[in-house]
């Protein structure tokens, strides 16, 4: 592997590294001296089916190129899945040092054709794919903070700008990647303490689940020309936010695509009006009319017309 060594000698687990954006940060680590828990369940791009090659091919892949890699096809939705996600990096490298949420997939519709199935697996899958790796590395860490070896230790959760402001047709995956982002506050608030730091990505770039989504400008380029939406573009604010380079940032949101990175802001205290008393609802309405004309308009929804 070549690299600058940035993540010489520590231990990562990457969820749904076996395509795309996973595979890449993966691959990145490695070559930048970590040793890499490849965790792929091997799912088409809606959920269905599981197969281990794609996880196990990538861990070749990583040893191939002279690095340190075990595959891992547990089930990180479950307790169980989550819990192994672990052990498998203590159990193989005996340490774990930053652990990258990844693992998704797409069940579009339109909110009235959405059903409950179609709900639930989207929002198990990405806020409940990343809360139980979060909270067994998280227990894992506090520990060992406890024990008197306090870790230097990430994690990089995976939003989306569908979770920053919408995006038409994907209400469920919408609601869980702006649930990521919550849950990567309070986790960076409640695990400073035992030396965690937690921060949030809202990567574009070509996958399987953005393909169907964003044919127009997901094509390739011509040979020779920057390739805007390679997923590799995206690796190295993770692998700079999984080394002991990004410490005291935490807490935060980053939108990487291409060349751009860019650190988003989130919900600040605009124009309020305050009477020291209760309002009418014919003056809450008016009071909210003037408030609203003296603040910025919003970005619109993905989609929206």
């Amino acid at each position: 592997m070549t690299g600058t060594g940035i993540c010489t000698g520590r231990v990562a687990a990457v969820t749904g590294a076996g395509r795309g954006l996973g595979r890449a940060h993966a691959l990145a680590l490695a070559a930048e001296g970590a040793a890499v828990v490849v965790n792929d369940l091997g799912v088409a791009a809606d959920g269905a089916g599981a197969s281990p090659g794609p996880a196990q091919q990538v861990a070749d892949e990583i040893r191939a190129r002279g690095g340190r890699a075990v595959a891992h096809t547990g089930d990180i939705t479950t307790t169980d899945g989550a819990a192994s996600l672990v052990a498998a990096a203590l159990d193989t490298f005996g340490r774990l040092d930053a652990l990258v949420n990844n693992a998704g997939f797409l069940r579009d519709r339109m909110l009235v054709n959405l059903d409950e199935d179609d709900w639930d697996a989207v929002i198990r899958v990405h806020l409940k794919g990343h809360f139980l790796p979060l909270r067994h590395a998280a227990a894992h860490w506090r520990a060992e903070a406890k024990a008197g070896r306090t870790p230097d230790a990430r994690i990089v959760n995976t939003s989306s700008g569908a979770g920053l402001l919408g995006s038409v047709g994907q209400g469920n995956y919408a609601a869980a990647k702006a649930g990521i982002i919550g849950l990567t506050l309070v986790a960076a608030a409640e695990l400073a303490r035992y030396g965690v730091q937690i921060n949030a990505l809202a990567p574009a770039a070509r996958t399987r689940m953005t393909e169907r989504t964003f044919a127009g400008t997901m094509a390739k380029p011509a040979a020779g020309e920057f390739d805007a939406m390679a997923p590799e573009n995206v690796s190295p604010l993770v692998v700079w936010l999984s080394s002991a380079d990004s410490a005291g940032v935490t807490g935060r949101v980053f939108e990487a695509e291409a060349g751009r990175i860019t650190v988003m802001e989130g919900w600040r205290p605009g124009p309020t009006a305050d009477r020291k008393s209760r309002w009418t609802p014919a003056e809450a309405g008016r009071t909210a009319r003037d408030l609203l004309a003296a603040a910025g308009t919003p970005q619109p929804v993905y989609g929206a017309r």
